[in-house]
């Protein structure tokens, strides 16, 4: 008896398939993706998208199927709601200036430093300075995540000040709407 992975597509997302790329597409937005692996592939039926394996299932291969599940559920979840990230800026002695040039968040005046901090952003991520806090958002989980991380490691002290006194930064507040 052969596992067979199945995620139905809610209403008003569809999903196409070439060469292993799968396209989801909805309200928000369009993703693609590459899924390949020699024992596994990706089939659309109707409205269902199935994870079939080519070979005889193992622990590894059914850990997999499901790896892809969850990025093929994150993908619809993008299309559809969208994902998003509230960071807020601490200071106490140097007040920061974050602001949004092109594809980078530049950072300066962190800790009286004379330099500027650049974090990238990835891929199609929109990022709003509003005050102290930065919103992150975005349809694909992993450009918003990375890109809330950039901005959170470009203002990590490299000077070995202990952390619990000196809180100065940039940090993560919530995940999601």
């Amino acid at each position: 008896m052969s596992l067979e992975v199945a995620i139905e597509l809610p209403e008003g997302i569809t999903a196409e398939l070439h060469d292993n790329i799968l396209k989801i597409k909805g309200e928000k937005g369009e993703i693609e993706r590459k899924f390949f692996h020699p024992s596994l592939s990706l089939k659309i039926e109707g409205n269902v998208i199935k994870i079939v394996p080519t070979r005889k299932e193992n622990k590894r291969i059914k850990s997999l199927m499901f790896t892809w599940k969850s990025h093929i559920n994150n993908m619809i979840k993008g299309v559809k709601e969208g994902f998003e990230y509230h960071l807020k800026v601490y200071y106490v002695h140097f007040p920061m200036t974050v602001k949004v040039e092109g594809d980078k968040v530049v950072i300066s005046n962190f800790l009286g430093e004379k330099g500027v901090r650049t974090a990238r952003i990835m891929g199609d991520t929109q990022v709003e300075v509003k005050g102290d806090t930065i919103i992150v958002k975005g349809i694909n989980k992993e450009d918003v995540g990375q890109t809330a991380a950039n901005i959170e490691l470009a203002t990590k002290d490299k000077g070995g000040r202990d952390r619990r006194k000196f809180l100065d930064g940039i940090y993560i507040i919530k995940k999601g709407k």
